[in-house]
């Protein structure tokens, strides 16, 4: 999108562009992008939130009248929480619920807690008719992997055939690693909101525990590019504040 922004701007037709990866953003230079924090798949933030993503669209409309190109301006506010749970009324299925151990080294438990949410993420699939995963072309496990690798000293660079930047890899992965997780809770029996699934994740399990932790990983390298993780991209600005709450 963002070279045809510029093609577009050749030929004298203003654009503006919502990014959902800032990654991107900042290598491809977008003549105008408003990067907002939100899931991959939702660039306005949440269904039926009229008010919420009029904002939005005005915040990205607004910075046409940006002459000095190229501009990055980054959505301040999180997305409105949303039922997830219609799902799972009334349903049964005969496998136990995972549960966050404390046995083995953090990448193990994260494996092992993957494969216990892999029969909950199938049914998913069967009962809303797909998934929003499959981007990196990546197994959960894989995935998984290739996060904790961030947290040695010698982190995987690359995944698969992408060639992105490694902030970007690294934002596509925890990103499909968490709609992973997100879309096997919704199915689970019981109610579920967008802030009950936000909560079970970065409270509950080991990969939210690994996902806190590579906030602060990144937060601390040199590379510009990692900017977008370490700020709001990696852990939602509200976590972050229960997080520092609670220390």
């Amino acid at each position: 999108m963002s070279a045809i922004g510029w093609y577009l701007e050749a030929q004298g037709i203003a654009t503006v562009s919502i990014s959902l990866i800032r990654e991107h953003s900042v290598a491809l230079k977008a003549p105008r992008a408003l990067w907002v924090p939100f899931i991959l798949g939702r660039p306005l933030g949440a269904p039926n939130e009229l008010a919420f993503q009029h904002r939005v669209l005005k915040e990205a409309l607004d910075l046409l009248q940006e002459t000095n190109w190229p501009v990055l301006k980054d959505f301040n506010e999180e997305a409105p929480a949303d039922e997830l749970g219609f799902y799972s009324e009334n349903l049964v299925c005969p496998v136990s619920f995972p549960t966050k151990t404390v046995e083995g080294d953090l990448q193990a438990r994260l494996l092992n807690e993957i494969a216990q949410l892999q029969a909950w993420y199938s049914l998913a699939k069967q009962v809303k008719g797909g998934t929003t995963t499959g981007i990196t072309g990546c197994t959960p496990e894989e995935l998984g992997s290739f996060i904790a690798s961030w947290l040695t000293d010698s982190p995987n660079q690359s995944l698969k055939s992408l060639s992105y930047l490694p902030a970007a890899i690294l934002k596509l992965a925890t990103d499909e690693l968490k709609a992973f997780y997100y879309e096997a809770k919704s199915v689970q029996p019981g109610k579920h909101t967008f802030m009950s699934i936000q909560d079970w994740f970065w409270f509950e399990t080991s990969a939210g525990e690994i996902f806190l932790q590579l906030k602060e990983k990144v937060s601390n390298l040199e590379d510009p590019t990692f900017k977008g993780l370490a700020t709001t991209s990696l852990v939602p600005r509200v976590i972050q504040q229960r997080v520092a709450v609670s220390k």
